[in-house]
């Protein structure tokens, strides 16, 4: 492969943001790619893949450098020099590069791959937390699936076309997909490309949803006509789900103490032609007083660690603090005990993270069903959705039914 230094540099400036300036990857990339329009489509993929390499095998790729944080721009290229030669490429005769050997790579990379927490490069905190809470099997299987590229998956959307008609007028666009066995809004992109250019897309035929995310709306049994709350519906990716699945019948309340987030699932909901939606903004807790006991059926889509979700977001592993952990385990029982009140009896209520740990998921159920708020509930099913064996992030959900 040949290297040309402006998307080199763009790569550092990018890694320069994340692993110093604090930024969030996505964010990172938005920024850059706005300030050079002028590349094209495949120049624009190789630096996003290349920065999103490089922030997934940071411990990594470091420890082989002999670099740490804070990072300098020398430390940048040589972490793009051991992404480039652990991928099999040459490195150019830049001055950037003097003295970095091959060899030595290899020989490193080689010494650090029977050391999991370098291999699957995890911060030391998190490595022992993943293991205590799965045991060493399976949190070394899931740390492996966590660390492999995801998939770009779309969901069709109901209220506008089929699975089968988006697909075809996908590949009329040049965009090749395939079903998912059981999962059936999903496709699969055969190979990633930017999806949002497509007409498809402007006619709000699909959303872009890992399949695995596409589970939980299902899960909650909404049908057309319910009363049905998203108590943390974000930018409305499961808002959106089950406004389909509801055909558009009944009020589907979509709740979250951002504002900017409703204001952006009003848009997704506008191109999705999704009409029974209603969103609402928690200023305090007389919102969720108001709808007490009013739900046929309630989402907590609960805040969460997102380690499910590291395969698409891997700088979070760098973010995350072993304290943060704490307090989002307080934050998920909070909103169980609070938003579980606006179910109506005989009604369910699904409680979902896109984690893979035990603490923020049946652990989070059991406690809740063992307080006073959850005295009136009961499981009905739960279900755990791992990277490993399925192949896409990793979801918890239970269902809860409260007694009439």
């Amino acid at each position: 492969m040949r290297f040309h230094r402006n998307l080199v540099a763009g790569v550092i400036e990018a890694l320069d943001a994340i692993f110093n300036g604090g930024v969030y990857a996505d964010k990172a990339l938005e920024s850059l790619l706005k300030k050079n329009r002028r590349w094209g489509s495949r120049d624009r993929g190789f630096v996003a893949e290349t920065v999103y390499d490089i922030v997934r095998w940071k411990r990594l790729f470091s420890e082989i450098a002999g670099v740490a944080s804070p990072y300098e721009k020398a430390d940048g290229y040589r972490l793009f020099a051991v992404w480039a030669l652990l991928k099999g490429y040459a490195l150019p005769p830049w001055p950037e590069f003097k003295g970095i050997s091959a060899n030595e790579v290899q020989k490193r990379h080689a010494s650090l791959t029977g050391i999991r927490k370098f291999r699957e490069s995890i911060p030391d905190w998190l490595d022992l937390l993943g293991e205590k809470s799965l045991g060493t099997d399976t949190w070394t299987r899931e740390l492996d699936a966590l660390n492999q590229q995801a998939d770009v998956v779309l969901r069709a959307n109901r209220l506008r076309t089929t699975p089968e008609a988006l697909q075809k007028e996908l590949a009329e666009e040049g965009i090749e997909t395939d079903q998912i066995p059981g999962y059936p809004d999903a496709l699969r992109l055969r190979e990633r490309g930017n999806v949002f250019r497509t007409q498809a897309f402007r006619k709000g035929l699909f959303e872009v949803q890992d399949a695995a995310s596409q589970l939980v709306a299902p899960f909650l049994q909404a049908e057309p006509g319910m009363r049905v709350i998203d108590a943390c519906a974000g930018a409305g990716g499961k808002t959106l789900h089950l406004a389909a699945l509801m055909e558009n019948k009944g009020q589907l309340l979509a709740l979250d103490i951002y504002d900017g987030k409703l204001k952006e699932l009003k848009k997704r909901a506008k191109r999705a032609g999704a009409f029974n939606i209603e969103t609402r903004l928690i200023t305090s807790s007389k919102v969720i007083k108001r709808l007490s006991n009013t739900a046929d059926r309630v989402l907590i889509d609960a805040p969460c660690t997102g380690l499910g979700v590291l395969r698409r977001n891997p700088d979070a592993k760098w973010k995350l603090q072993p304290e943060f952990v704490q307090e989002v385990c307080q934050t998920q029982q909070d909103l169980l005990l609070q938003y579980s009140s606006m179910l109506k009896r005989g009604g369910q209520m699904v409680y979902a993270t896109c984690s893979i740990l035990p603490d923020e998921n049946e652990h989070q159920v059991t406690t809740f069903l063992k307080s006073t708020a959850g005295v009136d509930f009961q499981l009905l099913e739960e279900r755990h959705v791992f990277p490993s064996r399925e192949g896409f992030d990793g979801f918890y959900m239970a269902r809860l039914g409260r007694k009439d």
